[in-house]
């Protein structure tokens, strides 16, 4: 997935949409399916879109940063925050 990614937000039944480019060039689309805040910064947690279901074949983890009207997820590179992160979200649930 790219680094950074700039959401077009819809709505898909309950869910937040919005596509990611794979580093093979496609487009993926993703559902938001929690949001959490860890360590002063927020996070989202999302599954892929298959046809009309969203898949439950793992969960990705992206930073996100909100604006007024839209939000922009970021792949997570560090490799320390990713696993705090992923240790914190697991936690949660």
């Amino acid at each position: 997935m790219s680094e950074e990614m700039n959401i077009n937000e819809q709505d898909s039944q309950e869910y937040v949409v919005f596509t990611v480019t794979a580093q093979d060039g496609s487009e993926v689309e993703m559902a938001v399916v929690d949001e959490f805040d860890y360590d002063g910064k927020h996070y989202a947690a999302a599954s892929r879109v298959v046809g009309d279901e969203i898949s439950d074949d793992g969960v990705y983890i992206y930073r996100t940063k909100l604006t007024t009207d839209d939000f922009t997820v970021e792949k997570i590179t560090d490799a320390k925050e990713y696993d705090a992160v992923v240790k914190a979200y697991t936690e949660m649930e």
